[in-house]
């Protein structure tokens, strides 16, 4: 995999680049045991903020920033230091933050981790995605008979809505957001809404990449106790909320889901109003934290 992990620095930039984000997964903490270099992304004077300001008026109290971590791993040394040279996340960070008001920084960060994750960590508000995390993807779709580029091609997608996923759960902390249901169901489900809604048809894949994961996983795996008592959906469960999304957002465009059979008749006629509430619902939470 090595000679492809470059083009992890077109996928950071991509991530990054998006202003209208939503995640916390406490369960998926994780600290670097490396001294990081923290910046903020070309920080903007006073006026400029004030200027930037949503109309309620809530105070901009914070930036994303981006922290470096050396790499442990020497495979990933490549694609850590193109992320440096192009200062990918540095100009993804300044594009959220001329996007959303913040009420303490947030830190994006990529890193080799020893492990595959991603994730946010509520106690020093940041979201980190693993090297490894790729390397897994691109293993899980080589394995069900896809051609080595497609796989690379799909990975790329899956790390997509993750990210997103991961951002999430750290505007659901950060702002305060009232979720009522399971947290992790909320947090794809942002994901997913930002992929289909802001990303066009980069979006779609990247939704369409993860429930190809999530169905591949589930048959590799025997559902246990501790699988059932998690906070994480069933990846069964992930995979059909996933294509409901998808085709609740247009149900003409992506009406083969049903056709083929990947998705329930039974489940398929709710999907529309099911996608529909929920847009509204993270279209109106962030609404007040978006900057004019």
């Amino acid at each position: 995999m090595d000679r492809n992990l470059i083009n992890l620095a077109l996928v950071i930039s991509i991530l990054f680049l998006i202003t209208a984000c939503v995640c916390r997964s406490d369960r998926d903490q994780e600290s670097g045991s490396s001294t990081p270099e923290k910046k903020v992304a070309n920080s903007s004077p006073a006026d400029d903020k004030r200027a930037n300001s949503p109309k309620n008026s809530i105070k901009d109290e914070g930036d994303f920033l981006v922290e470096h971590v050396a790499v442990t791993n020497r495979k990933y040394a490549e694609i850590d230091s193109q992320v440096r040279k192009e200062r990918l996340m540095e100009k993804a960070a300044d594009q959220l933050n001329k996007a959303l008001v913040l009420p303490h920084d947030i830190t994006l960060r990529t890193k080799d981790c020893g492990e595959v994750n991603a994730f946010y960590d509520s106690n020093d508000q940041t979201v980190t995605v693993c090297y490894e995390m790729m390397e897994h993807f691109y293993q899980v779709f080589r394995s069900s008979g896809i051609s080595d580029e497609r796989a690379y091609e799909k990975m790329f997608d899956a790390v997509r809505f993750v990210f997103l996923h991961e951002i999430g759960h750290a505007l659901i902390d950060t702002y305060k957001l009232p979720i009522t249901g399971n947290e992790e169901d909320a947090a794809d489900r942002a994901s997913a809404y930002i992929n289909l809604e802001e990303l066009g048809e980069e979006g779609v894949n990247a939704v369409f990449a993860a429930a190809d994961a999530f169905a591949i996983e589930s048959k590799r795996r025997t559902n246990g106790r501790q699988d059932l008592a998690d906070e994480h959906l069933l990846q069964e469960q992930r995979f059909y909320n996933s294509l409901c999304m998808i085709y609740g957002s247009n149900s003409t465009k992506y009406e083969n889901i049903v056709l083929k059979g990947y998705l329930p008749k039974e489940r398929a006629v709710r999907c529309e109003s099911e996608y529909q509430r929920t847009s509204d619902s993270w279209r109106n939470l962030l609404q007040p934290w978006r900057k004019d």
